[in-house]
């Protein structure tokens, strides 16, 4: 197989890649993007507080039918990942990560306030010389007042 066209196998540009999609989740929840997150997610299995969910239709389906969208359309929330610690296998073409997420909130009459936190852990997979989500699992240890965030208490946070 010629050079250009074999996946990239640069530790480096790997991280990045799966940085940018870890970050690219939290934007669009934060923007109330339901269908970007579906396709985003559409070859993942996604696993929040209920039955874990797969497809770009039942993601989107999952997140409308979880998170309250305020007047603005977004869920007036701001997903902060840090801690993100991940480990990339270039030869098998598979990743897995880890992170904290804190999730702030403010609309008028409720404070900027941090309504959840927890923990990500992630598996990627290189599909075509891209690198894609294939499990999300979100795990929230710490919850504040959700009462504007969430339709009901078993969905991602």
């Amino acid at each position: 197989m010629p050079a250009s066209t074999e996946p990239s196998t640069d530790p480096a540009a790997s991280h990045r890649a799966i940085e940018n999609l870890i970050a690219r989740y939290a934007e669009l929840v934060d923007d109330g993007d339901f269908a970007g997150l579906g396709a985003l997610l559409a070859d993942a299995t996604f696993t929040g507080g209920g039955e874990p969910v797969r497809g770009a239709g039942a993601i989107e389906r999952m997140f409308r039918d979880t998170l309250v969208v305020h007047a603005d359309g977004t869920p007036r929330t701001h997903h902060v990942t840090t801690n993100i610690a991940v480990e990339v296998d270039e030869r098998a073409g598979t990743a897995a990560a880890r992170s904290y997420v804190t999730v702030l909130q403010a609309l008028p009459g409720f404070p900027l306030q941090p309504v959840a936190a927890g923990r990500y852990h992630d598996r990627f997979e290189r599909r075509d010389g891209r690198w894609q989500f294939a499990e999300r699992r979100v795990r929230i240890t710490l919850v504040g007042d959700v009462s504007h965030h969430l339709r009901r208490t078993d969905g991602p946070r």
